[in-house]
Formats: structure tokens, sequence, C-alpha cells
């Protein structure tokens, strides 16, 4: 059972991202999108999501969901690498120091 003003959802990052909006008096509304496809694509995310056990949206938006965090972090082996090099390490706490100080400049 929630309290008054709780959001209870089975993903939970969604429900971490509620809780600091709410701190903020900030609300979410979910949206909703149109999405174009084609009979191809449509049926394979259709036969994903009944392999799933999903509907189709929810399986759209749990890939949409992984595909994003492969693209904005970095997975645990890859992780292991980074710390393990000394020399990366050391650049990153410098530049990060700079960045702190508003020194240095940006590489696109």
């Amino acid at each position: 059972m929630t309290k008054r003003g709780e959001v209870s959802l089975t993903n939970q990052n969604v429900l971490v991202r509620i809780k600091k909006n709410q701190k903020e008096g900030i609300y979410i509304m979910t949206k909703t999108i149109t999405l174009r496809l084609s009979d191809e694509e449509y049926q394979l995310f259709l036969s994903y999501a009944k392999a799933d056990n999903r509907t189709l949206a929810n399986a759209i938006e749990t890939l949409a969901h992984r595909k994003l965090e492969e693209s904005f972090f970095v997975d645990q082996f890859e992780m292991e690498e980074i710390l393990s090099n000394k020399d990366l390490l050391k650049r990153m706490k410098t530049g990060s120091q700079q960045a702190k100080k508003m020194r240095g400049r940006f590489v696109e």
C-alpha cells in the first residue's frame, strides 16, 4: 500500500525519477507519442512482445530504455578497464579539476 501522493511503479528507474521530482514539487505525467513502423518492424516488435509476455507499448518502451542505458552508461567490464588504467584516471582527475576552475578548452 502506498501513502497519499506516492507512486508505485514496477520500473525502479522511473520510480526514482518521480520521487526526485516530487521532492522538487514537480509532478511527471506520462507522454503519448505516435510511432510509425513498417509492417516488418511492427511484426518484429510484436514478436518480441509476445515472447517476453509484454504489451507492444511496454516492449517498445523497455527496448528504448535498454538502448539508452547502453548509450549513456558504461558496463561493468568497461568500468573495470577504466579503473585499472592509472594514467587515464590521473588525466581524468586533472581534467575534472581544470573544469571546476573553468580552465582549459573544449575539444569538439
